[in-house]
């Protein structure tokens, strides 16, 4: 899979107006700095052309070079990241050595006048700077500088995340990326939700399966008692002795000169020897306390000598807590990182990941299926208005994605039970469709029967929703059956499920009955359980896996191309 793709600069400009679109014969600086951006100049319907003349100050990094009239000039594709297309650029050798920009990588800051490229030279150009001064070389060594120009492969790529933004894909991911944050808090400030800021650390599992990140200083603090253990042994039971006793004398001391009458200054020196021998031993006997090791009590570690005396971890999601301020102020949601420890080595799956986890006060399971609904169509319309020049670059890694995103924004969701998918999903088997996994009711869905669903079946994006308890988390609302539970997911083509929600258990009894039920402690819960006891609210809510939804739009088969710095099995680079 090749990365360095170009974009004729003509079809960007017509797709892609950008916030430069403006027809305007001046160019737009860039914030806080003396250049101009790249994309003001590209992204406009003429392509730039009508810029000719001005005199302009850009700066970005070469992509290809190459010395052309003997040697008298050179072209340079710049790039500086505000858009994928790059600004053709003309060097004489009369204003600079040549031979130091011309290299991929190299880093350059030039002023120079906006020209129309001649006739008969490349006509995807618009227009093209002539070069008038030369402000800033940052060289590259073609011989050791790991991005060559030729095609990369993603997979070879993630052994440079600290240069992979500078390829063609991986930029494009990026701005892809920060769209999509845009929106999601676009859309949610304009239906009046509040974000809200959950813990990282956290000391309850939100989905009760136990794949955490214990957050802990207890082996820190173990290696730092062993050290100190090997450079200053502890006080042996002879030398907290000796200490009890020397506080003994300076005590029969005292008593012997308030006994005899003594001056209140001799007294006072006295208490003060006193109040030392005291200090001496209280540190005698505290370091004869220590050992190696973990610190027990009563058999299990003694996590009340840990940072936050008990045990802690990184969030697997910011749903619970974020839902104490539903039960206040209605509509929230939260959008930071969360953690797995899963050792899963597979293209779906992150160490750390990011969730968009909203929640709905007074709102039940359908009104939970309208907001999921809305909010991924509003992010694939923002694609199509706001990005539809790097969605065409990324139509390189999968030509569908423009056509996918189209279909989602402009086409209502299907809607079925989890039991009527399982009868659907049974009626292929029975005409011959194979599966990996066995279908019957009672299973969790895997991603070869939500794609089969959603890519196969209905030709659209699918809500399937009421799931069997027992596949599913203690806090979802159980429903009359006793068998269900008010879940739903969306699934829509080419990943399969991309939002996990229900309506939650407002119920007191219920709720505490299935954190029984699954085994799990009930005390961590109890202030979460405070949430059904004081003033107690129906309320909903869902969270959309940031990754899979980046996954979703490109096309690009795996999770760790499009997060800046995967974290998974094994590695944890920078």
């Amino acid at each position: 899979m090749g990365d360095e793709i170009s974009l004729p600069v003509d079809k960007l400009a017509a797709v892609s107006l950008g916030n430069d679109g403006s027809s305007s014969s001046t160019v737009k600086k860039a914030e806080f700095s003396d250049r101009v951006l790249i994309r003001s100049i590209l992204s406009r319907p003429d392509g730039g052309a009508g810029l000719a003349g001005e005199k302009v100050r850009i700066g970005g990094w070469v992509k290809t070079g190459r010395e052309q009239g003997k040697g008298t000039f050179a072209f340079l594709a710049v790039n500086d990241g505000s858009c994928p297309a790059n600004l053709q650029v003309k060097v004489d050798s009369s204003v600079s050595d040549l031979a130091p920009l011309v290299a991929t990588g190299t880093c350059v800051v030039v002023d120079g006048v906006l020209k129309i490229p001649p006739d008969g030279k490349d006509t995807k150009q618009k227009i093209e700077l002539s070069v008038v001064e030369v402000i800033h070389v940052g060289t590259v060594d073609p011989a050791k500088y790991p991005l060559p120009k030729t095609k990369l492969t993603l997979e070879f790529l993630r052994d440079y995340l600290h240069l992979r933004s500078r390829t063609n894909s991986i930029s494009a991911v990026a701005r892809i990326r920060n769209a999509l944050a845009f929106a999601t808090h676009c859309f949610f400030q304009e239906h009046s939700f509040l974000y809200i800021h959950t813990p990282i650390i956290t000391t309850s599992d939100c989905e009760g399966g136990g794949e955490m990140f214990q957050v802990t200083t207890l082996i820190n603090e173990i290696e730092r008692v062993e050290k100190e253990l090997i450079e200053n042994p502890p006080p042996t039971e002879a030398d907290v002795e000796a200490a009890k006793l020397f506080v003994k004398e300076k005590g029969e001391a005292v008593a012997t000169l308030k006994a005899a009458k003594a001056t209140k200054q001799e007294i006072t020196a006295s208490v003060v020897l006193l109040n030392k021998a005291k200090e001496t031993l209280a540190m005698v006997e505290e370091r004869s306390k220590l050992k190696p090791g973990i610190p027990k009590k009563d058999g299990k570690i003694d996590y009340s000598r840990d940072f936050f005396g008990r045990q802690a971890f990184l969030t697997v999601s910011g749903q619970l807590q974020v839902e104490t301020y539903a039960c206040a102020l209605s509509s929230v949601y939260t959008f930071g990182p969360t953690f797995r420890a899963e050792n899963s080595h597979t293209s779906r799956h992150l160490a750390e990941f990011w969730m968009v986890e909203p929640e709905l006060a007074f709102a039940d399971l359908e009104d939970d299926m309208n907001c999921a609904e809305a909010y991924v169509k509003y992010m694939c319309k923002w694609l199509l208005e706001k990005c539809y020049d790097d969605m065409e670059l990324i139509k390189n890694f999968d030509k569908e994605c423009i056509d996918r995103l189209k279909l989602v924004a402009s086409t209502p969701f299907g809607r079925v039970t989890y039991t009527e998918a399982i009868k659907l999903l049974e009626e292929a088997v029975s005409k011959g469709k194979e599966f990996e996994n066995k279908v019957e009711w009672g299973i969790d869905l895997a991603s070869e029967h939500e794609r089969y669903l959603t890519e196969v079946i209905f030709k659209k994006p699918l809500i399937v929703f009421n799931y069997p308890k027992g596949i599913k988390a203690f806090y979802m609302r159980l429903n009359d059956d006793k068998k269900t539970v008010a879940a739903m997911d969306v699934l829509v083509p080419k990943v399969g499920e991309l939002i996990g929600g229900s309506q939650r258990e407002e119920r007191y009894d219920v709720i505490k009955e299935r954190i029984e039920e699954m085994g799990l402690p009930l005390e961590p819960y109890e202030w979460y359980v405070d949430l059904r006891r004081y003033g107690t609210v129906k309320h909903s809510g869902f969270g959309l896996g940031f990754e899979r939804m980046i996954l979703f739009a490109t096309g690009i088969d795996n999770i760790r191309d499009v997060i800046p710095f995967p974290r998974y099995p094994g590695r944890a680079d920078l």
